[in-house]
């Protein structure tokens, strides 16, 4: 059974202080390791303060996204474009970013981020820390409904239509569970119905239901 630990934040400010200071203990951590970064702007802060300082790590690092939304790279709505300073900042080799490829069609940019996921849970790299976002509608990563979680089965990564009529890629419960420290990040009063139905573990919820496979989960919230 999933436990949810919660921490409550009395302002946005400590929230952002806090996610910088774990974040940046994760990418710095000794061995060979992975960190798992959202999208959205809850996280952006604590992206822009590490980039705007030295971050030493392991040569052995690797970054991944939960999701990304099927734009050019260098779009303004891509989750990897909003995090650009912070990957300029660790300096990761081009095989040490796992990035959803959309220059590539839809289904083959979802295979290719899961054989890409395969191949680094293969070489025992372990996900240690890995930010979660929660949307308004109460879904995660970009899995927006029991449907999605239905296809997910047995996937490390999907290509889905998102209810904004984009599309995207996402990871799946079944990688999520392979999280050691899944963290959700959670800020806005746009998110309290989201918030209180995640806070009150809602089996109907879509970001809870798909971390059901994590044995314990945290929630930051502001």
């Amino acid at each position: 059974m999933t436990s949810l630990a919660t921490r409550v934040f009395g302002s946005r400010a400590a929230l952002d202080a806090a996610l910088t200071e774990r974040l940046g203990r994760a990418l710095g951590a000794a061995g060979a390791s992975a960190v798992m970064l959202s999208g959205g702007t809850t996280p952006l802060p604590a992206y822009h303060a590490l980039a705007a300082r030295p971050l030493p790590h392991d040569e052995r690092l690797r970054v991944l996204f939960t999701d990304e939304r099927y734009v050019p790279a260098d779009s303004t709505a891509s989750n990897y474009y909003q995090s650009r300073e912070l990957i300029e900042g660790l300096g990761l080799a081009p095989e040490s970013l796992l990035r959803v490829r959309t220059e590539l069609p839809l289904e083959e940019a979802a295979s290719d981020y899961e054989r890409a996921l395969s191949a680094l849970l293969g070489s025992g790299v372990r996900i240690g820390l890995g930010l979660l976002g929660l949307g308004a509608d109460g879904h995660t990563c970009s899995l927006f409904s029991a449907s999605d979680l239905a296809r997910a089965r047995g996937r490390y990564a999907i290509p889905v239509q998102r209810p904004d009529r984009l599309a995207a890629v996402s990871v799946t419960p079944e990688l999520l569970a392979t999280v050691q420290e899944p963290v959700f990040v959670v800020a806005g009063p746009d998110k309290q119905p989201a918030l209180n139905a995640l806070r009150a573990r809602d089996p109907h919820l879509i970001a809870w239901r798909a971390v059901q496979g994590c044995a314990q989960v945290e929630l930051w919230m502001a």
